[in-house]
């Protein structure tokens, strides 16, 4: 099994992942991507429709690269662009990783969609890539987001601190979570139960 990094569709139960482009996923991630709950805890600031493609257009830039794989959540129900998250600091040589860059819609927060999502990522590392590990960050005061890590079956690993600089300059504690491909089955039949 290798790594294929390409650009891939995961389909689900209730979402449906499909491999970011501008067109058609731009105006249903402006009309949900503006919120600023969304990016309270996130490096970047996105706060008009400029910064919002110029995130975008970063992950295409890294996906172009071969370090990462962005993908426009879509409910499968409405159609609508809900979220949107990536595969990021993909590491073929050691079979690694990282899901993250996560954001959904206010209305679909707590909801199925993320639950799925990580479901169907995770699904993709670990079956499709052949992953070792697969890696989940966020900023040491998310505590949703720490919370919604460990929900999953998650290990948390420590506290890099002074990890990155925000758009503001400002210094943030970064802590790490992981899921190996031993604890893959537990996790996800957890998560299946879950999304059941």
């Amino acid at each position: 099994m290798t790594m294929e990094i390409r650009p891939v569709t995961l389909d689900g139960r209730r979402i449906r992942m499909e491999p970011l482009s501008f067109e058609p996923h731009f105006e249903g991630l402006m009309a949900i991507g503006l919120e600023p709950e969304l990016w309270k805890w996130t490096i970047n600031v996105v706060e008009t429709r400029a910064d919002l493609r110029a995130y975008l257009e970063e992950a295409l830039r890294m996906q172009a690269e071969g370090s990462a794989l962005p993908f426009a959540t879509v409910d499968k129900a409405t159609g609508k662009v809900v979220g949107c998250t990536r595969f990021g600091n993909l590491e073929p040589k050691h079979l690694r990783a990282e899901i993250g860059w996560t954001w959904v819609g206010k209305e679909f927060q707590r909801s199925y969609v993320n639950t799925e999502a990580k479901y169907l990522m995770l699904r993709h590392a670990f079956e499709t890539w052949g992953c070792r590990r697969v890696e989940l960050k966020t900023n040491v005061l998310n505590r949703k987001s720490r919370e919604a890590m460990l929900r999953i079956g998650a290990k948390e690993e420590g506290i890099l601190r002074k990890h990155a600089i925000s758009d503001r300059g400002v210094s943030r504690d970064t802590i790490y979570y992981s899921i190996t491909d031993e604890e893959w089955p537990r996790v996800k039949a957890r998560l299946e139960e879950m999304i059941a």
